[in-house]
């Protein structure tokens, strides 16, 4: 079936374009042929995975690897931290959903996940898979090999994770391959925490795990797009050639799994540290501002940023009356990172949200482009190349719009098609 709802998500798809465009550094310059290049691979791919025959089949194996290893984590966590993560408790439950803890539910997933990538990628399959993608970018993004690398890198690596793939070339990349880069890794998500963000889903949406995969796998072609239009790549440079001979190795099975649980620990540990402070922060302001009153409620962050997206979440394909928490959820996201957004849109009752609304939000969340990543890119850029420290906090808060409208971008295109595509 095809609405007005579909229509309106392809005007959010101009929106978007037109005011990269106004942020052009060369307006002059409009790459059509890619834009068209990739609305196409971000269909084509929507459709691969949710309208071709036995796509569900998939969709089910997805979500059923996501459970299993939901549970096994499940099982390690216990082991550590008993009824705090789940196991037998002490005492009688009267509030089960009170049972729930962040920190033992969700973070140890990104462990097990982060552990896993590396052995996969140390026994060349992950390596394979995204030497696959980067050609499928190359060829029809026209992107250098070091950057169609690095693209296709994150769409399983974290934003900073990525860049190490291609160390050996970030000295050769030019100011829009730069700007490309960080643009891809904020509009992406790493695999671990996709994991986490299906099962946060799960209960609440179908297919969690196949749309959160899809929708950081499409969100690449997105931010590229957005990052070539606002950073116009000048005739005759660009295109360092990279081989997939990567910089990231290691030594053994073993070393894959140590460093890897080394690597999600580091993730881990950042993402509570950004979660403690900006929800912090973010509590304080509403502090300040909760003494006025608009509405017969008290003002807050929320609120306001929730006013601001609304009419964002509207031309992405909401319908009215859901448009105003959708916009809210948007601004969550932004300020509070995707898994605070992910966890409050998993609270919202499923009868108080269309199936429809909470897909879009899937996937308009499911990037990295938050304040808190702003400083986790500067800070792992200008370790991996202090050199362009100053051009990294030049281009930073640019990076982060663009990548912020890319996962917006890639839920319009989401919300365009016929709603039949999702049911299989």
């Amino acid at each position: 079936m095809y609405g007005l709802d579909n229509a309106r998500s392809l005007l959010g798809v101009i929106v978007v374009l037109a005011v990269c465009w106004l942020l052009s550094e060369n307006r002059k310059v409009f790459p059509w042929r890619l834009a068209l290049g990739a609305v196409a691979i971000q269909t084509a791919l929507v459709l691969l995975l949710f309208g071709l025959p036995g796509s569900q089949a998939v969709l089910t194996g997805i979500s059923g690897a996501i459970d299993g290893l939901a549970a096994a984590t499940r099982t390690g966590a216990q082991f550590i931290f008993g009824y705090l993560a789940g196991g037998d408790q002490p005492y009688q439950v009267t509030n089960q959903p009170a049972l729930f803890v962040f920190a033992f539910e969700v973070l140890p997933l990104i462990l097990v996940i982060s552990a896993l990538s590396a052995l996969l990628w140390h026994w060349l399959i992950l390596k394979w898979i995204t030497r696959g993608f980067g050609f499928l970018f190359q060829k029809t993004m026209g992107l250098g090999g070091a950057s169609a690398l690095a693209v296709a890198a994150n769409i399983f690596l974290g934003m900073i994770e990525s860049p190490i793939v291609i160390r050996a070339y970030l000295d050769k990349l030019t100011r829009s391959e730069l700007f490309l880069m960080m643009v891809v890794g904020l509009a992406t998500v790493a695999g671990s925490t996709m994991v986490a963000y299906a099962t946060i889903l799960a209960p609440v949406l179908p297919n969690a795990g196949g749309h959160v995969l899809v929708a950081s796998i499409i969100s690449a072609p997105a931010g590229v797009l957005l990052a070539r239009i606002m950073i116009p790549e000048a005739p005759g440079q660009g295109g360092a050639y990279a081989d997939y001979d990567s910089a990231l190795k290691y030594d053994s099975s073993i070393d894959a799994i140590v460093r890897g649980t080394g690597d999600g620990l580091s993730v881990v540990l950042n993402i509570s540290a950004v979660l403690i402070v900006f929800v912090a922060l973010v509590s304080l302001l509403n502090l300040m501002i909760g003494g006025v009153e608009v509405g017969g409620e008290p003002l807050s962050v929320e609120r306001i940023l929730g006013v601001l997206f609304t009419p964002l979440a509207w031309i992405m394909g909401v319908s009215a009356g859901e448009a105003g928490i959708a916009g809210r959820m948007l601004g969550v996201k932004l300020t509070l990172t995707e898994f605070v957004a992910y966890i409050r849109l998993a609270q919202v009752p499923e009868a108080e949200m269309t199936e429809r609304t909470r897909m879009l939000l899937t996937y308009a969340l499911c990037g990295f482009a938050n304040i808190g990543s702003v400083g986790i890119t500067v800070t792992g850029l200008s370790i991996l190349m202090p050199e362009r420290r100053q051009e990294v906090l030049a281009l930073v808060w640019k990076a982060l719009l663009a990548g912020f409208l890319a996962t917006v971008m890639t839920a319009s295109i989401v919300g365009a098609l016929p709603g039949g595509v999702f049911s299989g």
